[in-house]
């Protein structure tokens, strides 16, 4: 999947969830929240209000530095990919993302499918649908990462063995001539024709050598195009969400912390996603597309929640099952991404393998990240 076409799914799926919103929006709660409205109606709206809009750029601006600065690095050849730093960056920012999986949307997706306000005789609390949405999102993650790299990596050999078919004979045939001619000048030196053949053969040995690396480093760098495509597409789920809730929230002392917890929430992600967008050597435009969608996706949602914000109610039955099914979901895309894609690929790389100081320091940095973002789940 190139990625402008990436992009367009993005922002199809982003609709999806908008519309799916929708219908929650005025949906009748039965009751439940009814305390909640009362004290927002009772609290200063127009404090919220410009709390909402400090948040707005709060998060835009942390996210677009969290995302650029993996991206503006490439420039500094300590934060190059293939650098010591960009090793422990990326931990850090996997462990983040791994937290963000398990502390901050799985329970809330837990909390939002067993809510006391969603209808008793439904099956909601009969079967745990957070667990199976988790479940789901993994193994649908796992099946689209497998695929999709084995489509692109066919597809590249496909290319490459015809190319090298076409190029075959003209080689074949151009030798043949030279030793031919060589031949013909000099019958008595023997030792020449040996002499030139060990040098074709080393020439192609080594042409050989080149194109395979290069081969190597193209397979590479499709892997994490599409583990950066993925990955984005389980922030977008679940930034959607956070950005309807906290521009429809109309409590200025719930809105307060949220402001900087999201800030540095979305900086983290920012900083791993970008990680990932160096690593897959995307064009410039194609770098500024995901970027952009990053960066836009929670500002966006607040738009949106503040423009419904009067009839938005988060306690209805529709809104809980909604959201608890999209985050438990986005919590499954996230988790195995931290875990298999980020994580265990650069835990496992031989130079970390073989530097016992670079394997601490990425175990250190990782917990760090897990740890800190975790911290955050007090305020958000």
């Amino acid at each position: 999947m190139r990625p402008p076409c990436a992009a367009l799914v993005l922002a199809a799926v982003a609709a999806l969830l908008l519309l799916l919103l929708a219908p929650a929006a005025r949906a009748d709660d039965g009751g439940c929240g009814a305390d909640g409205a009362a004290a927002a109606r009772g609290g200063d709206l127009a404090r919220a209000r410009a709390l909402k809009i400090a948040a707005f750029f709060s998060i835009l601006v942390c996210g677009a530095l969290g995302c650029c600065l993996p991206v503006l690095g490439r420039r500094v050849p300590a934060l190059r990919a293939d650098g010591d730093v960009f090793f422990l960056v990326k931990a850090f920012a996997a462990g983040v993302i791994l937290s963000t999986g398990f502390i901050h949307i799985l329970p809330d997706a837990f909390e939002k499918l067993t809510s006391e306000c969603l209808p008793a005789g439904g099956p909601w609390k009969d079967f745990p649908f957070a667990g199976f949405g988790a479940m789901v999102g993994a193994i649908g993650t796992l099946v689209v990462d497998t695929v999709a790299t084995g489509y692109f990596t066919r597809l590249h050999f496909k290319d490459r063995d015809a190319a090298a078919a076409v190029s075959a004979a003209p080689v074949g045939d151009d030798v043949e001539k030279k030793k031919q001619q060589a031949t013909a000048a000099a019958p008595h030196a023997g030792g020449c024709d040996d002499h030139e053949g060990h040098v074709h053969m080393h020439t192609h040995a080594t042409h050989g050598h080149a194109h395979g690396s290069t081969a190597m480093h193209k397979e590479h760098a499709l892997r994490h195009r599409v583990i950066a495509q993925v990955l984005e597409l389980g922030i977008v789920v679940h930034s959607v969400i956070i950005g309807i809730s906290l521009g429809a929230s109309k409590d200025p002392s719930t809105i307060k912390p949220l402001v900087v917890a999201l800030s540095f929430h979305q900086m983290f992600e920012g900083m791993g996603l970008g990680g990932c967008i160096v690593q897959a050597k995307f064009k410039l435009q194609s770098i500024v597309t995901m970027v952009l969608f990053f960066c836009l996706t929670t500002p966006v949602g607040i738009l949106v929640g503040i423009g419904i914000s009067s009839v938005y109610n988060e306690d209805s039955p529709t809104a809980l099952v909604v959201e608890g099914i999209l985050n438990s979901v986005a919590a499954g895309i996230l988790v195995y991404m931290a875990l298999v894609d980020l994580l265990a690929e650069d835990f496992m790389n031989p130079k970390v393998q073989s530097r016992g100081k670079l394997q601490l320091g990425i175990n250190v940095s990782m917990l760090v990240g897990v740890g800190l973002m975790s911290m955050l789940a007090k305020w958000a």
